[in-house]
């Protein structure tokens, strides 16, 4: 039997294995059954969140592949979606590149200061959660209610500014901590290691 702390990993394993079918379905233009597994991945993200803030079941499995689904199913839905010409190209690499940022400036971090200690900052998870309702958004107008383009076209900046504001608040926070660490390397915290 699955231990109670264990829970929420098996939420986000089963959010990793919606990923397939959605990138699958968006391809297809099935939107109307798309939709409802993007809705279901959300509602997942929103639910393991809240059972390890709730209960306090933290492990360090969940502290990586939480997020690690959440860059997977991104990654997944924005390059489906920009394909078949629902989102711009420049929206795809804004998105891309904020986590090829984060990835370069971590390994740096490890490389140069030493552990990484991050805690989690809820605009990442406002990101995530504005990036899906782009998505499902742009997917109802085309494929399933004839809705305004002025719609898409306000989250697309919204959108926008969330994710460089969620880049600009890890980049500020890493090198607060690089800083103080440099300064005082017996007094860093090391125990909460995690990525964004």
């Amino acid at each position: 039997m699955l231990p109670r702390h264990q829970i929420p990993n098996a939420v986000t394993i089963g959010r990793i294995l919606l990923i397939p079918p959605i990138v699958t379905l968006l391809a297809l233009e099935h939107y109307l059954v798309a939709v409802v597994l993007l809705a279901i991945a959300g509602l997942s993200d929103a639910l393991d969140g809240w059972l390890v803030r709730r209960y306090g079941w933290h492990t360090r499995l969940g502290a990586w592949l939480d997020p690690a689904a959440d860059k997977l199913l991104m990654l997944g839905i924005y390059v489906a979606v920009t394909l078949s010409g629902l989102l711009p190209l420049w929206l795809l690499l804004l998105v891309v590149g904020r986590d090829v940022w984060l990835t370069v400036g971590s390994a740096l971090y490890r490389m140069f200061v030493g552990p990484l200690a991050i805690r989690p900052l809820l605009i990442s998870k406002v990101n995530t959660f504005l990036q899906i309702t782009l998505v499902l958004v742009a997917i109802v107008k085309v494929g399933l209610l004839a809705l305004d383009p002025i719609w898409v076209q306000l989250l697309m900046i919204v959108v926008a500014f969330t994710t460089l504001a969620s880049g600009l608040a890890y980049t500020v926070q890493w090198g607060l901590d690089a800083w103080r660490r440099l300064r005082d390397p017996n007094g860093a915290d090391a125990s909460n290691r995690r990525t964004p």
